[in-house]
């Protein structure tokens, strides 16, 4: 028997708990027209054992990487026995058997994976699920994991009330970053972690936050986390989208036309990417100095002055 319908009579959360509630068997899926994407869960008594999600924005070996459990030469390694080999197991299979992974840690990342694609489709609050029973024996998964999706559950209401904090400051994930205008009144030091870093160096001025998410591999509640402390400190302001639409969190900007490759807008932007601030800012001061009146000075202007304050906020913490 299948138990189907649009979320917006019956919202993510309150299916979750409905399959919890009546200890289900099988597979659930659900749609988003809006994202283009479509994510799967499978429950064995209600409780949740595997979870992927169509985008894959949380691929497992980035992932490993990315906490520091592995190597770049492990990963390496491990894809080219799957795809140079022809071996079948799974990527955390393979390196729990070349002794780069325990089986302890691999669990707790295939946990963590898992949750990660779940609590991204806790989000949409739009689109369509379908739950069909099954046994568990007929799914295409054989891991041990159980977790509670009473828990996950109330993971996502915490998640849901700083979503509303956030929401101050960061109305829709369709909104566009750019670094803010210099304030010379407002002498803050900046403290930024890697993972703020990363974020901070997407900005482009094109992209909006879901898409930053999606290039970075991040989930979009930890985007709008740090994009919420980086406003915060006046380091970068929100564009709103050309054309919006409803949903809260939800609506998503049409994709931007990129600067031209060889521009002095997309130069500067390459070389603040790598973390250069100094180069970026002699770049667009170069182009400034060589045509103020360019189509793009007006934006070339812009990302110099915030450069120039970003590189005497650094060295002031440095100091």
């Amino acid at each position: 028997m299948a138990i189907e319908g649009p979320l917006r009579e019956l919202g993510i959360h309150d299916v979750f708990q409905l399959l919890d509630l009546s200890r289900k068997t099988g597979t659930l899926r659900v749609t988003s027209a809006l994202r283009d994407n479509e994510g799967t869960v499978y429950f064995d008594a209600g409780k949740i054992v595997s979870a992927a999600i169509k985008s894959n924005p949380y691929p497992f070996g980035a992932m490993l990487l990315k906490a520091g459990k592995i190597s770049e030469g492990d990963l390496t390694a491990a894809r080219a026995a799957q795809t140079e080999r022809g071996d079948r197991r799974r990527l955390g299979e393979i390196l729990l058997a070349m002794g780069a992974i325990t089986s302890k840690e691999l669990e707790r990342q295939v946990r963590l994976q898992v949750e990660a694609v779940v609590f991204e489709m806790m989000s949409w609050r739009e689109g369509f699920f379908r739950f069909e029973e099954g046994s568990a024996s007929a799914m295409p998964v054989d891991s041990a994991l159980r977790i509670s999706t009473e828990s996950v559950l109330m993971e996502a209401a915490r998640r849901i009330d700083e979503w509303s904090r956030i929401a101050d400051r960061v109305p829709s994930l369709a909104h566009i970053p750019r670094f803010a205008p210099a304030d010379p009144a407002h002498q803050s030091q900046l403290d930024l972690l890697p993972s703020e870093w990363e974020v901070l160096t997407s900005i482009d001025g094109e992209h909006d936050l879901r898409s930053i998410a999606v290039q970075l591999s991040r989930s979009e509640f930890d985007v709008a986390k740090v994009m919420y402390g980086l406003i915060s400190t006046g380091v970068v302001e929100l564009r709103a989208p050309a054309r919006a639409t409803s949903g809260g969190m939800l609506p998503i900007a049409e994709p931007a036309s990129p600067a031209p490759a060889s521009s002095p807008l997309a130069d500067g932007t390459a070389a603040l990417k790598r973390g250069d601030l100094r180069e970026a800012a002699r770049i667009w001061s170069a182009a400034l100095a060589a045509d103020g009146a360019h189509a793009e000075s007006a934006r070339v202007r812009e990302a110099l002055t915030a450069a120039l304050t970003l590189q005497a906020l650094m060295e002031d913490t440095r100091g």
